[in-house]
C-alpha cells in the first residue's frame, strides 16, 4: 500500500465509526412529564428519583425524612449503667496438677501372682494391689527362725552350767578362767538370738513385701505388667500409677507487675478464691483457695508461679488439664458497671455512645477498670443510670438522633 493510500483508509474507518455511534448510543432525552408522574427515571436519574450523586436534598418535613435517610433517628437498645459489688480479678492460664503421683513398683522380686485392681479404680492408702508369690519368702523366714530356736536352746544348756559352775567356784574347785569362759559364752549366745531375731524381722519384711498396697489414696493409672510375669524389685516402669484427684491442685502465673497486688491481698490473711474455668472461657469447672506463691521470679518470662488448691470432689478437673484461672483478689463496692460489648476503642482510647436527654447519641470518653464476667467498672466518664448503647452502633455519629428500641416483653 502506497503513502498516499493509507490517510484515505484512515478516513473512511473514522467515518465508519461516527455512524456506528449515532445509530446504536442511547437515547439521553429528558423524560416527559407523563414518565416522570409515572415513576420512571429518566435520562441521569436512578429509580425512586436519586440523582446519581446521592439522595435529593433534604426538604421540610417527613417527605424530607423519606428522602434523605441519614436524617432518620437511628435505632438503638440501650443499657443503664449499673452501681455494683464487683470482683477484682486477674486472669491467667495455669494446669492442673495433681498433690501427690506415686509409681507403684514391687520391693521384691517373683512372679506375679494376682492383681486386685481394675485400672482407672479409685483406691484407699493401704488397699491391696497385688500379690507376688511368697513361696520363697516364707522358706527364708522359716530358716532364720530355726537358727534362732537353735541358739535359744544352746543358751538354756550355757545358762545351766554357768549356774552349776557359779557353785562349784564357790567351793574352789573350779578356776576362775573356766568359770569366765562359761559367762563369755552365755552372752555370745545371748547376742546370737538378738541376730537371729532381726533376721527374722528383716525376712518377715521381705515377706510382706510380696503384698503390694497402696502408699497413697487416689485414681489408678493403666497397669504396666500382667499376671504371671516375673517382676524384677524397684523395677523402672513399674506396675501402676496412682495420681491423687481429690484434692488437687492448679500452677498459674501472673506477671510480676501484679505481684505487689496479689501478695498485699495474700498477706491481709483472707483466703484468695481462685476459679478454674474450661479452655473457652465459657463454664466454670471448680472453685478453689489460693495456697502457696513461689519464691522468685522466672528472670526469663517475668512471671511468678502460684498455687492453689482445689477440693475437687467430684473431679471435675483432669491432671495436666489446661485451664483459664480468675484470682479474685478484691471487692470493688458500688462501682458504676456497663457490658464489655458497649466497649468501643479509638485514637484516643476507649469511649461510648450514650443517648442524651434529647434523644441523641453523644461520644464519652472512659477511664476503665477492673473486669468481671461481662462487666467492667468505669472508673470516669459515667454515672449510674446513663444510658450507654449497646446495639446500633455502626450508624451512630454524635448529636445524631436515635430512638430507643426496647425489648419485648417475656412470656
Amino acid at each position: 500500500m502506497s503513502l498516499l493510500k493509507k490517510p484515505v483508509v484512515l478516513a473512511a474507518g473514522l467515518a465508519v465509526a461516527v455512524v456506528a455511534l449515532y445509530w446504536f448510543w442511547p437515547s439521553a432525552e429528558p423524560a416527559g412529564a407523563g414518565q416522570v408522574a409515572a415513576g420512571k427515571p429518566g435520562a441521569g436519574q436512578r429509580p425512586g428519583g436519586q440523582r446519581p450523586g446521592g439522595p435529593r436534598p433534604a426538604g421540610a418535613g417527613g417527605a424530607a425524612m423519606a428522602n434523605n435517610p441519614w436524617a432518620m433517628p437511628v435505632p438503638v437498645r440501650v443499657i443503664e449503667a449499673g452501681s455494683t459489688d464487683l470482683k477484682v480479678q486477674i486472669k491467667a492460664i495455669g494446669t492442673v496438677t495433681p498433690l501427690n503421683t506415686v509409681l507403684v513398683q514391687s520391693r521384691v522380686a517373683g512372679p506375679l501372682q494376682q492383681v486386685f485392681f481394675e485400672e482407672g479404680q479409685k483406691v484407699e492408702a493401704g488397699q491391696l494391689l497385688a500379690q507376688i508369690d511368697p513361696a520363697d519368702y516364707k522358706v527364708e523366714l522359716a530358716q532364720v527362725q530355726g537358727q534362732k530356736e537353735q541358739n535359744i536352746a544352746l543358751l538354756k544348756s550355757a545358762e545351766q552350767d554357768l549356774e552349776r559352775f557359779a557353785k562349784l567356784k564357790e567351793q574352789n574347785t573350779i578356776a576362775a578362767q573356766q568359770m569366765n569362759a562359761q559367762q563369755a559364752l552365755v552372752s555370745q549366745l545371748k547376742g546370737a538370738i538378738k541376730s537371729n531375731q532381726a533376721a527374722i524381722d528383716a525376712a518377715a519384711l521381705q515377706l510382706s513385701y510380696t503384698q503390694i498396697k497402696a502408699p497413697i489414696s487416689g485414681r489408678l493409672g493403666l497397669r504396666a505388667v500382667d499376671p504371671g510375669n516375673l517382676i524384677q524389685a524397684n523395677s523402672a516402669e513399674g506396675l501402676v500409677t496412682i495420681t491423687q484427684s481429690s484434692p488437687i491442685a492448679v500452677v498459674f502465673t501472673i506477671p510480676e507487675t501484679q505481684l505487689q497486688q496479689v501478695r498485699t491481698a495474700f498477706r491481709a490473711g483472707t483466703a484468695l478464691s481462685v476459679e478454674a474455668w474450661d479452655r473457652a472461657e465459657q463454664m466454670p469447672l471448680a472453685s478453689g483457695a489460693l495456697t502457696t506463691l513461689d519464691n522468685q521470679i522466672d528472670i526469663a518470662t517475668g512471671t511468678l508461679k502460684l498455687k492453689a488448691e482445689f477440693a475437687n470432689q467430684n473431679e471435675e478437673l483432669f491432671p495436666n488439664q489446661f485451664v483459664n484461672v480468675r484470682l479474685n483478689v478484691a471487692v470493688q463496692s458500688g462501682a458504676v458497671t456497663i457490658p464489655q460489648d458497649a466497649v468501643q476503642y479509638g485514637a484516643q482510647g476507649t469511649y461510648v455512645y450514650m443517648v442524651d436527654d434529647n434523644n441523641k447519641a453523644q461520644i464519652r470518653q472512659l477511664k476503665l477498670g477492673a473486669v468481671d464476667n461481662g462487666l467492667v467498672a468505669v472508673e470516669e466518664g459515667l454515672k449510674a443510670g446513663d444510658k450507654v448503647v449497646l446495639e446500633g452502633l455502626d450508624r451512630l455519629r454524635p448529636d445524631r438522633e436515635v430512638e430507643v428500641i426496647q425489648d419485648a416483653p417475656k412470656g
